[in-house]
């Protein structure tokens, strides 16, 4: 990136299909978001081109200390850099969780996809994310002595997993600017919001299809955790964006 910090970004799929941006969750990564499970098996197969970038402070990417190297949207800024050095001009973008709102964000600084797909994410999780956002900060706080039945234990639990810095993750949650969200209503690209049956850890995913132009909400089975397992998840996603070739 413009500042020295080394993303991964991992890619499958025909170089000569549609491109699509696929942006993983908190604590996440590309593989466990988005390869695992198939869904981005299923689009290389559908043709696209599948770009995944990993955020800083995630998967493979660098997770520097310094808070220097985590200034306002830093993660809607790399992005945007990424579109620049890949020369990126006609594609799609899709996100699950903070990859949403990123997403949500990265449109409300001017990045026009030709579709766009937000997913794990509601209306309540758009507007402010400052009541998840510490909600985290707690979990990294308590990660050396949370137990079973504490509402942290599972985040602290896949916090553990996926090896992430609990110094460069506390960072990375301070960076998140609010969404303008009157722009972002104004913003005419089409739009599926998608999430879990059991899913309301952003808030109301119904509700923020009503509140987009163009948007409309599609619905798999599972929870905020389990939906990603799905091979709905895929499926909705390569129904909705089409072939690539």
């Amino acid at each position: 990136m413009a500042d020295g910090v080394q993303l991964a970004v991992h890619e499958t799929g025909p170089v000569d299909g549609t491109p699509i941006i696929l942006l993983h969750g908190l604590f996440s990564n590309a593989v466990t978001n988005w390869m695992k499970y198939g869904h981005a098996g299923k689009l290389a197969e559908a043709g696209h081109r599948v770009i995944m970038p990993e955020f800083r402070a995630h998967g493979k990417s660098d997770a520097p200390q310094d808070p220097a190297a985590y200034p306002v949207d830093i993660l809607a800024q790399d992005i945007l850099h990424l579109v620049d050095i890949l020369a990126l001009d006609d594609f799609d973008l899709a996100g699950f969780s903070l990859g949403a709102r990123t997403a949500a964000k990265l449109l409300t600084m001017g990045l026009r996809p030709r579709r766009l797909v937000l997913s794990g994410m509601g209306w309540e999780g758009i507007q402010g994310w400052g009541n998840r956002r510490q909600f985290f900060i707690d979990a990294i706080d308590k990660r050396d002595s949370v137990k079973r039945g504490d509402p942290h234990f599972f985040a602290v639990a896949f916090m553990k997993t996926q090896g992430i810095d609990p110094i460069a993750a506390r960072l990375l949650l301070n960076s998140f600017g609010d969404i303008d969200i009157e722009a972002l209503t104004e913003i005419d690209v089409p739009t599926m919001i998608l999430c879990g049956k059991d899913d309301q850890d952003n808030g109301s995913a119904p509700l923020l299809a009503q509140n987009l132009m163009q948007a409309h909400y599609a619905e798999i089975p599972g929870t905020h955790m389990s939906s990603v397992t799905e091979g709905a998840l895929g499926d909705a996603l390569v129904q909705f964006f089409g072939s690539g070739h």
